[in-house]
């Protein structure tokens, strides 16, 4: 009996502990993302366009900025990137979701 709970105790703890490692990984891969899409900000938007390419959607949101937003998949996860841009085509801002 004493085994039986030892093990159900010692499976619980890999099992949470093995959510905290891919969680950790996780947040590294969002790090690097924003490092590496964040030095967009401030520059301007054809070298944004000369390293993505052409953006899978624009549209102009409610401050009057044009948004571009790059839309891809990888293992079958959608992941999105969003670029505001001003009206001087100046990067402003950038925001990733789903990107692993």
């Amino acid at each position: 009996m004493k085994f039986k709970n030892f093990l159900i105790i010692f499976s619980v703890f890999l099992f949470f502990s093995g959510c905290q490692t891919i969680k950790e990984k996780t947040d590294l891969v969002v790090e690097k993302e924003n490092q590496k899409f964040g030095l967009f900000v401030g520059k301007k938007v054809n070298e944004l366009k000369m390293e993505l390419g052409t953006p899978t959607e624009d549209y102009i949101n409610e401050t009057g900025n044009k948004v571009l937003v790059y839309k891809t998949k990888k293992y079958g996860i959608p992941c999105e990137r969003k670029f505001e841009i001003n009206k001087k085509d100046i990067i402003e801002s950038f925001s990733s979701s789903g990107c692993i």
